[in-house]
């Protein structure tokens, strides 16, 4: 049986380096969350956005499913909990799973960390050392993996790498899909966002 495999998008962080929220943030001709929603949309289905409780968010598709983290703060393992939740109420073996604000985020990356996944619950890059949890896949089974760790107060995604199955993929693996990895190229700062609007040929805001 093929997996299916959906997408899933946190937005819920509080951006306070950024200074304004980044979902809401300008990128060509729409919002930064649309435009990653709209990527992740090329290559898998369904797509949930995990927002915060109370958090205001601009127009999506509507098929997007917008889902809300049951206490705020509490970092992406609580995000990914709910949006396991949501893909899984709607078909879906696993999970791609990113942030935000990443807006030069690539469909081969993520068909090629799919295709890496295997026989594993994690498929998750690791590059300059460094592992990348908001560039993954997980599946839906481990949920209750989620839970624990949520329960025992261990936020760290690296500690569910070390609970479960967890493919660790290397740069080499990668290259092809995404020379530059770019898909890995996140905006935390307003520096970060106006380098990004001029490379991608956008006016700075």
């Amino acid at each position: 049986m093929s997996l299916k495999v959906g997408g899933i998008v946190l937005c819920g962080g509080e951006s306070r380096r950024m200074g304004r929220p980044k979902a809401w943030l300008p990128f060509g001709d729409e919002l930064m969350l649309q435009r990653v929603v709209r990527i992740l949309a090329e290559v898998v289905t369904p797509i949930v956005v995990v927002a915060a409780p109370d958090q205001e968010l601009p127009p999506l598709a509507g098929d997007v499913s917008i889902v809300r983290d049951e206490r705020r703060g509490r970092g992406p393992l609580e995000g990914l909990a709910a949006g396991l939740r949501g893909v899984q109420s709607r078909g879906a073996d696993a999970a791609y799973l990113s942030s935000t604000d990443v807006p030069f985020l690539q469909p081969r990356f993520v068909c090629r960390i799919i295709e890496l996944l295997g026989d594993a619950m994690i498929a998750v890059p690791q590059v300059e050392a460094r592992h990348h949890p908001l560039a993954a896949v997980y599946r839906t089974a481990i949920l209750p993996d989620i839970d624990r760790l949520l329960a025992e107060n261990s936020l760290r995604p690296f500690f569910l790498f070390e609970r479960v199955s967890t493919r660790v993929i290397e740069p080499s693996e990668l290259a092809d899909a995404d020379p530059d990895f770019q898909s890995l190229r996140n905006l935390n700062s307003p520096e970060d966002y106006e380098t990004a609007l001029r490379d991608a040929g956008y006016a700075t805001a």
